[in-house]
């Protein structure tokens, strides 16, 4: 670490060293300006504190023009979930003994509000038990119902039918909250309009005040009630005492007392001393000795990835893109969401039907994260969820128009049919293209629909690595310019040729097929970016095995 930090620069010793260390910009914050916050309705850059999220939530409704009597006192989800609390007990401890001194006052939590734990690790599981919070929870309803990505991408059982119809028939406006750290529209269900990302404890909270509507400062959670034998059986009688959410919220030195004393050493190593034996059912699973993975033909959820289709043992130079058809018109701040697949497989959609005529049935259709080993399945969901807006559609939905037909039809229904027709496929986009997670299947999946270019005004960096290692151009509008500025409908051709040697920053001309021509970025912004683009095909044969080597962030292409 010393040798590490001396190389760049970063090393000091107060001790040896002379004189304050030099930053190039130094930020002074006031400690008493940090509120408990939450971020949402539907992106998680938009903050709210707690204190204005009554207030904050009225006005986004006015905003939408929504009835204000469809507010949160009707349906809503609570989930505690991994995203926030791998390496952070405290949060967990904190939800945990929040919601023991919420049994404790006679708290419950609604019948209509849907609440579930699940863990980033097992670990958690075992201090929530040891410190005896995990009963509590249970009370609460919050069970544990998986780990991992259980339920912020919707991997987790549907609402009930009575929830779900009578959210779509009252037009409701229904709530997440959630302890992860993307909270886009229709993450958690399709039906809920609204999630907030909260930390653990006050999920619990809102769950138990089973609204959004609600002033902590003001407003209490419920009355007191104590716990009565009545003919065998325990009712709660209320007291007529209000709680407030200050009244339950346990202290960072209650916080710390338990963490110290159950999140300890000796229950890390013992299971890591079970992790390879502790599970009967991983352990009897059969694996075959063969040196290359035996694909099974019959499969719907490995099977050998069309990436490799057309590999050659040569680097192949850049083509250019001749007569490329816009397969989708989208605007601002599209999110890895609207691309990647994730959550169930809808009914209705082109996965379906190809895991339909292989005679699986609804019921065994799984989820896109169970399938993301079959590239038919994923790329059939690439840009499949249903808050896809295509200007080309004019309303939320995952479908496009296939030009040369006049088809509206799924996205991979009309890209399939330009890939059958030769025609390449480019995506216009506005700002932010690709905000969210950092999913690979966000690149991958366009590749495999025939996608050549994206040309959009801002792109999120990740993504647009991802882009890069894929083999897809990213090309950016120059500044003050988008297709809107630029006469552009989307139902045009585009052509453009790349040099034989690509530079950062490098400005290439697009001409369309009503001869408007227009400069555009490639949108490279180091020579590393610009070499994956020309050598991302380049593979070493090691005998009978491939390496594809990606020099860009170590991505396996």
């Amino acid at each position: 670490m010393e040798a590490y930090l001396k190389a760049v620069k970063l090393f000091r010793n107060d001790q040896n060293s002379s004189g304050k260390p030099e930053y190039s910009q130094v930020i002074q914050i006031n400690l008493n300006s940090i509120v408990p916050s939450v971020s949402g309705p539907k992106r998680p850059q938009d903050r709210v504190a707690v204190t204005d999220m009554k207030s904050d939530f009225q006005a986004c409704l006015n905003e939408k023009e929504v009835n204000i009597s469809c507010l949160m006192d009707q349906w809503s989800s609570a989930a505690v979930i991994s995203c926030t609390n791998n390496c952070n007990p405290s949060v967990m401890l904190a939800a945990g003994l929040l919601a023991k001194k919420a049994v404790e006052a006679g708290l419950r939590v609604k019948p209509y509000i849907r609440t579930s734990l699940s863990p980033g690790s097992g670990m958690v599981t075992h201090y929530l038990s040891s410190s005896g919070v995990l009963p509590y929870l249970s009370k609460l309803g919050f069970e544990i119902v998986g780990y991992g990505c259980s339920t912020c991408v919707g991997n987790t059982a549907p609402l009930s039918e009575a929830v779900l119809n009578a959210v779509k028939q009252g037009d409701l406006v229904t709530c997440g909250i959630l302890s992860g750290n993307k909270n886009f529209e229709g993450r958690l269900c399709d039906c809920v309009r609204a999630n907030y990302l909260a930390s653990p404890p006050l999920v619990v909270a809102y769950a138990i005040a089973g609204t959004v509507n609600i002033d902590f400062q003001t407003e209490p959670l419920g009355i007191f009630s104590f716990m009565y034998m009545y003919t065998y059986t325990y009712v709660l009688i209320p007291t007529g005492k209000n709680i407030y959410l200050h009244d339950i919220w346990p202290s960072r030195e209650e916080v710390h007392r338990v963490e110290e004393e159950h999140v300890i050493l000796s229950m890390f190593k013992a299971l890591k001393d079970k992790i390879e034996m502790g599970n009967k059912r991983w352990n009897s699973l059969e694996a075959p000795d063969s040196v290359l993975f035996p694909w099974d033909l019959k499969s719907t959820y490995i099977r050998c990835p069309s990436f490799f289709d057309k590999l050659t043992k040569e680097p192949v130079a850049l083509q250019a893109i001749e007569n490329a058809h816009v397969l989708l018109y989208l605007g601002d701040s599209v999110t890895t969401d609207h691309i990647s697949p994730a959550g169930s497989i809808a009914r209705n959609s082109a996965a379906a039907k190809y895991l339909t005529n292989r005679g699986l049935t609804p019921r065994e259709f799984n989820s896109y994260g169970a399938r993301r080993g079959n590239d038919a399945v994923m790329t059939r969901g690439t840009f499949a969820n249903i808050k896809l807006f295509n200007k080309f559609i004019g309303k939320p939905a995952p479908k496009t128009i296939h030009f040369p037909s006049g088809q509206t039809l799924d996205v991979f229904e009309a890209a399939e049919l330009y890939q059958k027709e030769g025609i390449p496929l480019i995506i216009l986009a506005g700002k932010k293209y690709g905000s969210g997670n950092s999913r690979d299947w966000a690149a991958k999946g366009p590749y495999l629909l025939g996608v050549k270019a994206v040309l959009a005004e801002s792109y999120e960096k990740i993504h647009k690595d991802h882009l890069i290692g894929i083999g897809i151009a990213p090309l950016q509008f120059l500044p003050g310019e988008n297709a809107d500025s630029l006469g552009l409908s989307g139902r045009e051709t585009f052509s453009l040729t790349f040099p034989e040697e690509l530079s950062p920053g490098i400005t290439l001309n697009i001409q369309t097929s009503t001869g408007k021509v227009f400069s555009v970025i490639a949108s490279f912004e180091d020579d590393v970016e610009s070499n994956v683009v020309q050598t991302w095909r380049i593979i070493k044969l090691c005998g009978t095995k491939i390496l594809i080597v990606s020099t860009y962030h170590g991505y396996l292409s």
